[in-house]
């Protein structure tokens, strides 16, 4: 794949997303599904490394550039990261001096339910890579309760499904 259909897809999958994973499934439909240059299990590490890393939630489509292309995949993939937040500043501006009309509060909600729905949409595909044994569903299953029953900080959910994940393959030697 060339960088510049790289970063054109990267940008079109951060231009029409509003959080940090929310071009998770367009990224995966474009590189997973129709292009076929990055696999399931590459895009989950992906998500991962951009999870338990410092920095923005979104920083997981540099790690996407670079399973795809390498160093330069990765900077293309930032190019594509970073463009959006230029391009945003006049629509702000614009947006801003309408926030409190309806039809602009309609409008920002609508897209906040849709790209809710993409994410809800991908976790089956992504979820089947991530969860190969019962051992994992169950971290997973534990995981998304701790998240969803207590204010315990992500960090440390995904430390201790880390350990146990750990833990679980150091006990099936």
């Amino acid at each position: 794949m060339s960088l510049m259909l790289l970063y054109l897809l990267l940008l079109k999958a951060t231009m029409t997303s509003f959080s940090g994973l929310a071009p998770l499934p367009m990224v995966r439909a474009d590189l997973v599904v129709n292009h076929k240059v990055l696999t399931d299990h590459q895009l989950n590490t992906a998500v991962a490394t951009g999870r338990i890393g410092p920095g923005p939630i979104g920083l997981w489509i540099v790690s996407v550039g670079y399973f795809v292309g390498g160093v330069p995949g990765a900077c293309a993939a930032t190019l594509a990261l970073i463009t959006p937040a230029f391009l945003i500043i006049p629509l702000l501006r614009y947006l801003g001096a309408r926030a409190d009309k309806p039809r602009v509060k309609s409008a920002i909600q609508a897209a906040t339910v849709a790209a809710s729905g993409l994410i809800i949409s991908i976790i089956s595909g992504l979820a089947g890579d991530a969860t190969r044994t019962p051992a994992h569903m169950v971290i997973a299953v534990v995981s998304f309760a701790v998240l969803v029953l207590t204010r315990l900080d992500t960090l440390w959910v995904i430390g201790g499904a880390a350990l146990a994940g750990l833990a679980h393959t150091l006990l099936a030697r």
